[in-house]
């Protein structure tokens, strides 16, 4: 029997919610990433933070000067309760936010909570469930107080597991009654492949990251996940638990063995590796290859693997925007997409920022996930970011999103016929928000339009896209129906 499926919508505390520097929050990751004008790296650019980069952001802030678009985000902190009420009236069944660790605990390792951070976060709860929607919780979305990286080197130290149980006991005491599901981290790979936002380490000044210090950051945060499903168990026993990966739906660029073993070897550490620990609770053979051919030491202990056995997580998410071409050869165009780069596909289209377009790719990893895991799934993140224009007469004419959704939606109802168990699909940036990939606001997802520019000009008014009765009366037409119908 097929499950109804819940329809949603997303945003992160660090992209939505701006005022970083009100309430009592600490700066974070995030709040120190500069804006910089787009060119054909400036995606590269803004992620790899160096210490000197740190220092001048640090300075600015301090100065009350430059532009860092996460500090302002898109003013969320303000518009709460019009917020939610907009979601309301486009009828989602659940909505995806974040918590600001820094927003609780400002430097990342205090004994107390910060009480202007709990005060927020109780009206955000308490406004979810006014409105009758359900609350799918972030711990952390890519924003990890900058003190535990200056102090402590980020997650490549194990001190800040206790660290992130303690900032979640608060939560789970708190609001665990209001969480229907959670992730304790957004796209878990991202240490990986984007290492400052996913682990919060800070790159060389001359060279590479140290990756025996990445994959260190990676395994103290699954063993800070399965600690944080233990202590949820007993503290929050209805909320469900969660991994989440971005998923990448990797092709072999052409049919040579050497393509396609590629395909399978980077599919193993970019994507499956955190889920087969996550979600299968095991740590899988083929990393043993991949730390030796690498020279990578990761400290794992007997205590570790008997946690990721004995807690593995309920559910298990994606994010989906994009889908991946490898080659060992050098032909092929390269494109970006989900702050990494593989080669154009030459049989989908790409968006202005080279991410590809492949709703088929959604129903191939849907199908891959449950194969592998064999545990629901949600989709907990998709959408098109797009150069939306506000018209003259106020209108925001979008129908290029309206048809990105249709593709997608329509490939969920074929993987739920081919028996893929589908929890629900979240759109991403619901209300218009800061890219994370690429740091600017012209880049946007929601189905609200909010007036402001890259350099933080505007009015942050709200504004119903032709996108929002799109999606509202899909919605409703489902619940109706019982089927995705257009």
């Amino acid at each position: 029997m097929t499950r109804e499926l819940l329809w949603g919508g997303a945003t992160a505390s660090s992209q939505y919610e701006g005022s970083f520097n009100i309430g009592g929050k600490g700066i974070d990751t995030q709040d120190v990433r500069p804006y910089k004008p787009r060119t054909s790296n400036a995606t590269k650019e803004t992620r790899l933070l160096t210490q000197s980069a740190v220092e001048r952001a640090k300075a600015d802030i301090a100065a009350g000067r430059g532009n860092y678009p996460f500090q302002r985000g898109t003013k969320g902190y303000e518009h709460l309760e019009e917020d939610i009420a907009y979601l309301k009236e486009l009828g989602i069944d659940i909505y995806r936010f974040s918590i600001s660790w820094a927003r609780l605990f400002p430097n990342g390792d205090e004994i107390e909570p910060n009480p202007e951070g709990l005060a927020y976060y109780d009206k955000v709860f308490e406004a979810v469930k006014a409105a009758g929607m359900k609350t799918f919780l972030t711990l952390t979305h890519y924003a990890l107080p900058l003190h535990l990286v200056e102090a402590y080197e980020g997650w490549t130290n194990r001190a800040l597991i206790d660290f992130y149980e303690r900032y979640a006991r608060v939560v789970f005491e708190r609001w665990g009654d209001m969480i229907d599901f959670y992730l304790p981290f957004n796209e878990i790979n991202a240490g990986y492949f984007s290492p400052w936002n996913g682990v919060g380490l800070i790159k060389p000044e001359d060279g590479p990251y140290d990756m025996s210090k990445v994959f260190q950051s990676l395994h103290n945060q699954f063993v800070a996940s399965a600690r944080v499903i233990r202590m949820q168990r007993e503290v929050s026993p209805a909320s469900q638990s969660g991994c989440m990966v971005a998923a990448f739906c990797y092709y072999p660029y052409t049919c040579s063995p050497e393509d396609n073993l590629l395909k399978l070897l980077d599919e193993q550490v970019n994507m499956w590796y955190p889920v087969d620990v996550l979600a299968n609770g095991i740590q899988p053979y083929y990393m043993e290859r991949f730390y030796r051919d690498h020279d990578i030491t990761v400290d794992i202990t007997e205590e570790d693997l008997d946690l990721f056995a004995r807690y593995s997580c309920d559910f298990v998410s994606f994010s989906f925007y994009t889908s991946s071409c490898l080659t060992t050869g050098e032909n092929g165009e390269q494109t970006a997409g989900n702050l990494v780069c593989s080669v154009r596909n030459p049989y989908v289209e790409a968006t202005e920022w080279g991410w590809q377009i492949d709703p088929v790719g959604m129903r191939t990893m849907l199908n891959a996930f449950y194969d592998r895991t064999h545990k629901p799934i949600f989709i907990s993140e998709c959408g098109l970011g797009a150069r939306d224009v506000l018209e003259d007469d106020g209108s925001i004419h979008d129908p290029y999103r309206c048809e990105y959704l249709q593709r997608h939606f329509e490939q969920i109802a074929l993987a739920q016929q081919d028996g893929v168990d589908v929890l629900g699909f979240i759109m991403w940036g619901i209300i218009d928000i800061v890219s994370a990939g690429s740091c600017e606001m012209g880049k946007r997802y929601g189905v609200i339009y909010v007036d402001a520019d890259d350099e933080g000009s505007g009015t942050y008014r709200r504004i119903k896209k032709d996108s929002f009765g799109w999606y509202r009366d899909f919605i409703a037409r489902y619940h109706r129906t019982g089927a995705i119908s257009f």
